[in-house]
Protein backbone atom coordinates (compact mmCIF):
# COMPACT_ATOMS: atom_id res chain seq x y z
CA UNK A 1 0.00 0.00 0.00
CA UNK A 2 1.37 3.65 -0.48
CA UNK A 3 2.18 5.53 2.64
CA UNK A 4 -1.48 7.37 2.95
CA UNK A 5 -3.13 4.15 2.24
CA UNK A 6 -1.29 2.76 5.60
CA UNK A 7 -1.76 5.63 7.49
CA UNK A 8 -5.50 5.57 6.61
CA UNK A 9 -5.56 1.85 7.71
CA UNK A 10 -4.28 3.01 10.81
CA UNK A 11 -6.84 6.17 11.27
CA UNK A 12 -9.81 3.43 10.54
CA UNK A 13 -8.21 0.98 13.25
CA UNK A 14 -7.50 3.59 16.02
CA UNK A 15 -10.95 5.46 15.72
CA UNK A 16 -13.06 1.81 15.12
CA UNK A 17 -14.59 2.63 11.64
CA UNK A 18 -13.73 -0.70 10.82
CA UNK A 19 -14.33 -3.57 12.65
CA UNK A 20 -14.56 -7.16 12.89
CA UNK A 21 -16.67 -9.78 13.66
CA UNK A 22 -20.30 -10.64 12.92
CA UNK A 23 -22.23 -8.09 11.50
CA UNK A 24 -26.34 -7.59 10.73
CA UNK A 25 -26.13 -4.87 7.65
CA UNK A 26 -29.12 -3.15 7.28
CA UNK A 27 -30.04 -5.22 4.01
CA UNK A 28 -30.53 -8.07 6.57
CA UNK A 29 -27.23 -9.69 5.39
CA UNK A 30 -24.26 -11.44 7.39
CA UNK A 31 -20.96 -9.85 7.31
CA UNK A 32 -17.59 -9.97 8.74
CA UNK A 33 -16.79 -6.53 8.77
CA UNK A 34 -18.47 -3.49 9.36
CA UNK A 35 -17.42 -0.01 8.08
CA UNK A 36 -18.68 3.37 9.97
CA UNK A 37 -16.95 6.41 9.34
CA UNK A 38 -19.14 8.28 11.41
CA UNK A 39 -16.53 7.03 13.79
CA UNK A 40 -14.17 10.31 12.22
CA UNK A 41 -15.68 12.80 14.63
CA UNK A 42 -12.61 14.63 16.41
CA UNK A 43 -10.65 17.34 15.14
CA UNK A 44 -7.49 14.97 14.44
CA UNK A 45 -9.73 12.08 12.82
CA UNK A 46 -11.02 14.67 9.96
CA UNK A 47 -7.58 15.78 9.72
CA UNK A 48 -6.50 12.31 9.20
CA UNK A 49 -9.42 11.95 6.96
CA UNK A 50 -8.81 14.51 4.30
CA UNK A 51 -5.08 14.01 4.33
CA UNK A 52 -6.44 10.51 2.92
CA UNK A 53 -8.44 12.10 0.64
CA UNK A 54 -6.51 14.82 -0.69
CA UNK A 55 -3.06 12.03 -1.12
CA UNK A 56 -5.76 10.04 -3.13
CA UNK A 57 -6.99 12.82 -5.36
CA UNK A 58 -3.47 13.68 -6.31
CA UNK A 59 -2.10 9.93 -6.81
CA UNK A 60 -4.69 9.46 -9.57
CA UNK A 61 -4.33 12.74 -10.85
CA UNK A 62 -7.78 13.73 -10.67
CA UNK A 63 -8.00 17.52 -11.97
CA UNK A 64 -9.73 19.41 -9.57
CA UNK A 65 -10.87 22.88 -9.37
CA UNK A 66 -13.55 22.34 -6.61
CA UNK A 67 -13.81 19.40 -4.29
CA UNK A 68 -17.85 18.89 -3.87
CA UNK A 69 -19.56 16.92 -0.95
CA UNK A 70 -23.11 15.52 -1.14
CA UNK A 71 -24.76 16.57 2.00
CA UNK A 72 -25.00 15.76 4.69
CA UNK A 73 -22.32 13.11 5.09
CA UNK A 74 -19.72 14.52 2.63
CA UNK A 75 -20.21 18.06 3.39
CA UNK A 76 -17.39 17.77 6.37
CA UNK A 77 -15.46 15.82 3.69
CA UNK A 78 -15.05 18.21 1.59
CA UNK A 79 -14.04 20.85 3.77
CA UNK A 80 -11.36 18.43 5.20
CA UNK A 81 -10.24 16.96 1.54
CA UNK A 82 -9.91 21.07 0.74
CA UNK A 83 -7.24 21.61 3.61
CA UNK A 84 -5.86 18.44 3.30
CA UNK A 85 -4.77 19.92 -0.34
CA UNK A 86 -3.86 23.22 1.07
CA UNK A 87 -1.58 21.07 2.90
CA UNK A 88 0.50 20.06 -0.52
CA UNK A 89 0.13 24.18 -1.50
CA UNK A 90 -2.96 23.99 -3.27
CA UNK A 91 -5.79 26.47 -2.65
CA UNK A 92 -8.54 24.67 -4.06
CA UNK A 93 -12.15 25.72 -3.68
CA UNK A 94 -14.77 23.39 -1.50
CA UNK A 95 -18.78 23.23 -1.89
CA UNK A 96 -21.65 21.19 -0.99
CA UNK A 97 -25.30 21.07 -1.54
CA UNK A 98 -28.54 21.66 0.22
CA UNK A 99 -30.91 19.64 0.62
CA UNK A 100 -33.63 21.97 -0.28
CA UNK A 101 -33.17 25.31 -2.01
CA UNK A 102 -33.13 28.20 -0.11
CA UNK A 103 -35.33 31.22 -0.87
CA UNK A 104 -33.74 34.12 0.63
CA UNK A 105 -30.82 35.49 1.56
CA UNK A 106 -28.03 34.58 -0.99
CA UNK A 107 -30.58 31.51 -2.15
CA UNK A 108 -29.49 28.88 -4.26
CA UNK A 109 -28.77 25.01 -3.70
CA UNK A 110 -25.33 25.21 -3.16
CA UNK A 111 -22.93 26.77 -0.38
CA UNK A 112 -19.60 27.55 -0.62
CA UNK A 113 -18.31 27.48 -4.27
CA UNK A 114 -20.73 26.54 -6.79
CA UNK A 115 -19.97 24.69 -9.41
CA UNK A 116 -19.63 26.59 -12.52
CA UNK A 117 -19.27 26.42 -16.43
CA UNK A 118 -15.81 24.53 -17.35
CA UNK A 119 -15.12 23.26 -14.11
CA UNK A 120 -13.42 20.46 -13.37
CA UNK A 121 -15.07 18.84 -9.72
CA UNK A 122 -13.89 16.00 -7.91
CA UNK A 123 -17.11 14.51 -5.47
CA UNK A 124 -15.77 12.88 -2.36
CA UNK A 125 -18.02 10.80 -0.30
CA UNK A 126 -17.53 8.39 2.63
CA UNK A 127 -18.57 4.19 1.96
CA UNK A 128 -20.27 3.31 -1.34
CA UNK A 129 -23.37 1.10 -0.15
CA UNK A 130 -26.08 1.87 -3.05
CA UNK A 131 -24.18 4.49 -4.88
CA UNK A 132 -27.06 6.98 -4.34
CA UNK A 133 -25.51 10.12 -3.06
CA UNK A 134 -22.96 10.27 -5.79
CA UNK A 135 -25.60 9.13 -8.53
CA UNK A 136 -27.81 12.26 -7.48
CA UNK A 137 -24.69 14.48 -7.11
CA UNK A 138 -23.39 14.09 -10.66
CA UNK A 139 -26.60 14.44 -12.41
CA UNK A 140 -27.42 17.82 -9.87
CA UNK A 141 -23.24 18.99 -10.88
CA UNK A 142 -24.41 18.24 -14.65
CA UNK A 143 -27.83 19.79 -14.69
CA UNK A 144 -26.71 22.91 -12.52
CA UNK A 145 -23.30 24.03 -14.90
CA UNK A 146 -21.33 22.77 -17.70
CA UNK A 147 -19.00 21.42 -15.69
CA UNK A 148 -17.28 17.84 -15.56
CA UNK A 149 -16.85 15.64 -12.96
CA UNK A 150 -13.25 14.05 -13.23
CA UNK A 151 -13.17 11.52 -10.50
CA UNK A 152 -15.23 10.42 -6.90
CA UNK A 153 -13.05 9.50 -4.06
CA UNK A 154 -14.99 7.22 -1.54
CA UNK A 155 -13.11 6.53 1.61
CA UNK A 156 -13.52 2.67 1.57
CA UNK A 157 -14.75 0.17 -0.85
CA UNK A 158 -16.78 -2.42 0.51
CA UNK A 159 -15.94 -4.72 -2.96
CA UNK A 160 -19.54 -6.23 -2.45
CA UNK A 161 -22.01 -6.81 -5.79
CA UNK A 162 -24.37 -4.29 -7.11
CA UNK A 163 -27.32 -5.03 -9.04
CA UNK A 164 -24.90 -7.61 -11.22
CA UNK A 165 -21.87 -9.35 -11.00
CA UNK A 166 -19.83 -6.06 -10.86
CA UNK A 167 -19.11 -4.42 -7.42
CA UNK A 168 -20.93 -1.04 -6.87
CA UNK A 169 -18.00 0.71 -7.32
CA UNK A 170 -17.69 -0.58 -10.91
CA UNK A 171 -21.56 -0.04 -11.80
CA UNK A 172 -20.76 3.49 -11.29
CA UNK A 173 -18.12 3.93 -13.37
CA UNK A 174 -20.04 2.16 -16.46
CA UNK A 175 -23.30 3.81 -15.44
CA UNK A 176 -21.80 7.73 -15.20
CA UNK A 177 -18.28 7.57 -17.14
CA UNK A 178 -16.87 9.21 -13.88
CA UNK A 179 -13.64 7.63 -12.37
CA UNK A 180 -14.94 6.03 -8.78
CA UNK A 181 -11.67 5.21 -6.57
CA UNK A 182 -11.36 4.18 -2.79
CA UNK A 183 -8.76 5.09 -0.49
CA UNK A 184 -9.00 0.93 0.43
CA UNK A 185 -10.77 -1.79 -0.95
CA UNK A 186 -11.61 -4.14 2.16
CA UNK A 187 -9.13 -6.71 0.37
CA UNK A 188 -6.49 -5.17 0.70
CA UNK A 189 -6.56 -3.50 4.14
CA UNK A 190 -7.29 -7.31 5.29
CA UNK A 191 -4.71 -7.95 4.14
CA UNK A 192 -2.46 -5.40 5.35
CA UNK A 193 -3.94 -5.37 8.96
CA UNK A 194 -4.01 -9.80 9.28
CA UNK A 195 -1.83 -10.28 12.60
CA UNK A 196 -0.58 -6.66 12.38
CA UNK A 197 -0.51 -4.97 15.52
CA UNK A 198 -1.81 -1.42 15.87
CA UNK A 199 -1.71 0.72 19.02
CA UNK A 200 -1.07 -2.56 20.81
CA UNK A 201 -3.61 -4.61 19.55
CA UNK A 202 -4.15 -7.34 16.79
CA UNK A 203 -7.92 -6.30 15.57
CA UNK A 204 -7.95 -8.74 12.65
CA UNK A 205 -6.35 -12.47 12.97
CA UNK A 206 -6.40 -15.09 10.36
CA UNK A 207 -9.74 -16.87 10.96
CA UNK A 208 -11.21 -13.24 10.73
CA UNK A 209 -9.17 -12.67 7.57
CA UNK A 210 -10.57 -15.98 6.23
CA UNK A 211 -14.12 -15.05 6.81
CA UNK A 212 -13.70 -12.10 4.88
CA UNK A 213 -12.24 -14.37 2.00
CA UNK A 214 -15.03 -16.65 2.04
CA UNK A 215 -17.78 -13.76 2.59
CA UNK A 216 -16.78 -11.86 -0.67
CA UNK A 217 -16.44 -15.57 -2.39
CA UNK A 218 -19.86 -15.42 -2.09
CA UNK A 219 -20.85 -11.83 -2.27
CA UNK A 220 -17.55 -9.87 -4.14
CA UNK A 221 -18.30 -8.29 -7.16
CA UNK A 222 -15.91 -7.78 -10.06
CA UNK A 223 -13.76 -4.49 -10.62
Amino acid sequence: MQPHQEAFARLLVRYEVVRFGEFTLKSGRSSPYFVNAGQLRTGEAIKGLGEAFAATIRDQAMPHDLVFGPAYKGIPLSVATAIGLAGHGEDVPYGFDRKEAKDHGEGGIFVGTAPAEGMKVVLVDDVITSGKSIREAVELLRKSANCEVTGAVVAVDREERGKGEKTTLAELRDELGVRVEPILKIRELASWLVDREIDGKVVLDAAGKAAIDAHLAQYGGVG
